[in-house]
């Protein structure tokens, strides 16, 4: 049976415009997401990655080209339709955790939770990133990865059908980056939902299904892992 794509990517470019200069982000891009995969999103500073990220979250619009999620062009949504696409469909995780410092662990998840129709219960999700104990400490009581943690379960407490993560291990040291991607390898493997990594780190694609090589604003090479490697293996 072939996987179905939940995001389909055609022609892709974006230019930004600075003074007189005009800078080509992206170059033409065609790639495809499919269901319930672990994809890495590899590429240097200013290759473009992050962003195919902002575009395919509906953070930012194309210059030109299609953005099919379940064969429906989100690239000529209007702002209304976006900000549901992004609610209902995609959960965000960044380097910097964005946590909101006066609310504690439980109520960052929980309010993002009362975004969707059909929330993963925060308990639930604290279990699950390794914090059921942890639920009623704010922010500043956490350290970075267990902020991280958070924001994941936050990202998830939607329950969306995308996960789009950017450098979501960079701000973090080796160690508690491991641990990281084993949260995200979990969410995808448990509840059966695709996650996208974007990354500069070489040896984060080496866990993945399948990796995207960017490069000038263009995939340069995909790659399928016949045998992805448990986030515990990997070395960067």
């Amino acid at each position: 049976m072939v996987a179905e794509k939940i995001l389909e990517i055609r022609g892709l470019t974006k230019e930004y415009n600075m003074g007189q200069v005009t800078v080509h982000a992206l170059r033409g891009v065609d790639f495809s997401i499919y269901a319930g995969e672990f994809v890495v999103i590899l590429g240097p500073s200013g290759s473009g990655k992050s962003t195919i990220l902002n575009i395919c979250g509906g953070i930012d619009s194309p210059t030109a080209g299609q953005v099919l999620y379940r064969g429906e062009d989100i690239a000529g949504y209007k702002a209304k339709q976006l900000t549901l696409y992004r609610r209902s469909a995609v959960g965000f995780v960044f380097q910097f955790y964005n946590l909101i410092q006066n609310l504690t662990a439980q109520e960052n998840i929980s309010l993002a939770g009362e975004l969707s129709g059909s929330p993963i219960p925060p308990a639930e999700l604290l279990e699950q990133v390794g914090l059921g104990e942890r639920g009623g400490h704010f922010p500043s009581q956490l350290s970075g990865g267990e902020q991280q943690r958070v924001a994941i379960a936050r990202a998830i407490a939607k329950n969306p059908d995308l996960l789009l993560c950017d450098e979501p291990t960079g701000a973090l040291d080796f160690s508690t980056g491991i641990a990281i991607l084993r949260v995200l390898l979990d969410f995808n493997r448990q509840y059966g939902k695709t996650v996208a990594v974007i990354t500069h780190n070489a040896g984060i694609a080496d866990m993945s299904d399948r990796v995207l090589k960017v490069r000038d604003g263009l995939i340069e090479e995909e790659i399928v892992n016949a045998s992805p490697l448990p986030p515990e293996e990997v070395r960067w």
